[in-house]
């Protein structure tokens, strides 16, 4: 497994995109970034040369994104637009593929969530009609898009993971897939035994402890199944902290310590 962080979390007053933390994340040997490709993509063609460079430069790289739609490109609703949509999005997907990114996640709650009056089913159509026609484009530029499902007080669509898991069947295409994101699991209620029905489909992880939504300073019980149930599909993808701190050095050294305890347990004797 490998394991990340999302800077966009860090300090997200200050740094939207999340860049600021790449070179501490190399120091404490992440294995990559997760940067914010929709501010990535707001850049104009001179400061985002200068984002490849600093990336080039910190000895890791940025191998996934989130933060894939702003609210202003409606999703669902009477005023989505899969034409401006799709457009969006494939200049989402030039950027990343300049940054050689693998993942772009799709929570997107502002763009996707049902607007008042409107009929859910609908909503859910409209989202498998998008996710289909970018399955292709997707699939052209080497990125695999990644459903994130988001608790019931960010989202009211996609909302726990066999929802996203009954998505990514329904759009059917090798680059539309699932993310699992453990705080959301959590926030849900749900049974990590749906990290074994999901299987294959899971191509890309979130995690963070689920009280505070802070970084995983010990490895809670509670994290192990969850952990066993990985292992037991051999999931041997990405896993990026998406989580809050107020010492982010202290909190991400001891987090990777963590989150590479849980994915490689030490043997009982």
């Amino acid at each position: 497994m490998r394991f990340g962080c999302c800077g966009s979390m860090i300090t997200p007053r200050q740094d939207l995109i999340g860049i600021e933390i790449i070179e501490d994340l190399a120091a404490i040997g992440f294995d990559y970034i997760e940067l914010s490709i929709r501010d990535l993509t707001a850049l104009p063609e001179a400061a985002f040369t200068q984002i490849l460079k600093r990336i080039e430069a910190s000895g890791i790289r940025c191998e996934s994104c989130n933060n894939f739609f702003p609210a202003r490109v409606r999703l669902t609703g009477p005023d989505a637009s899969m034409p401006a949509a799709v457009a969006y999005a494939t200049t989402i997907f030039e950027r990343a593929a300049q940054l050689g990114v693998s993942e772009i996640v799709f929570g997107s709650a502002d763009a996707k969530n049902v607007p008042a009056g409107f009929s859910h089913d609908d909503a859910w159509l409209q989202i498998v009609e998008l996710l289909q026609a970018l399955g292709p484009i997707a699939a052209k530029y080497g990125i695999t898009v990644v459903i994130e499902p988001l608790n019931t007080r960010e989202s009211n669509l996609i909302c726990t993971a066999k929802e996203g898991l009954k998505l990514a069947c329904e759009v059917n295409h090798p680059n539309i897939q699932l993310l699992i994101d453990y705080y959301h699991l959590r926030q849900a209620n749900e049974d990590p035994g749906i990290v074994l029905e999901a299987g294959s489909t899971i191509r890309h992880l979130h995690f963070a402890e689920p009280i505070e939504r802070g970084f995983p300073l010990e490895p809670a019980a509670e994290y192990e199944t969850f952990f066993s149930n990985l292992r037991q599909i051999g999931y041997a993808g990405r896993c990026s902290i998406e989580a809050y701190t107020q010492n982010f050095v202290a909190d991400a050294k001891r987090a990777l310590a963590v989150m590479r305890t849980l994915a490689c347990p030490t043997p009982k004797r």
